[in-house]
């Protein structure tokens, strides 16, 4: 087994950023992976770039998706997991997640939390 990272650039407020949590909590636990590490950041280390700048799409998908709405504590993170697992139950976990922050699939819809993978 080896450690894995997954990264999901996300505009959340503390309440998305939980409900995402409980995704990857469920994936991880179905998968059978182990989950070493959970952090999210508004920097990213070694460069000081910042996830504003780097995740600004997703503000303004959020923006064209709830015209006049307030985005309230909602920004751009990156939510960065470290898995102990195997390449396979890695691509399960990944898969699964996606799936959960988009469960319409590929139909037009407003995602509740606005989202990319890293």
């Amino acid at each position: 087994m080896r450690t894995r990272l997954l990264r999901f650039g996300l505009y959340a407020d503390e309440e998305g950023l939980a409900w995402v949590g409980a995704l990857v909590d469920e994936a991880v636990a179905a998968g059978g992976a182990r989950l070493v590490g959970r952090a999210v950041l508004r920097t990213l280390p070694g460069s000081g770039t910042t996830t504003a700048d780097l995740y600004d799409l997703l503000a303004e998908q959020w923006a064209r998706e709830h015209p006049g709405r307030d985005p309230g504590a909602r920004e751009p993170v990156e939510l960065r997991l470290r898995l102990v697992c195997s390449l396979r139950t890695w691509r399960a976990v990944r898969k699964a997640v996606l799936r959960g922050l988009c469960p319409q699939g590929t139909a037009p819809h407003t995602c509740r939390v606005p989202w990319c993978t890293a």
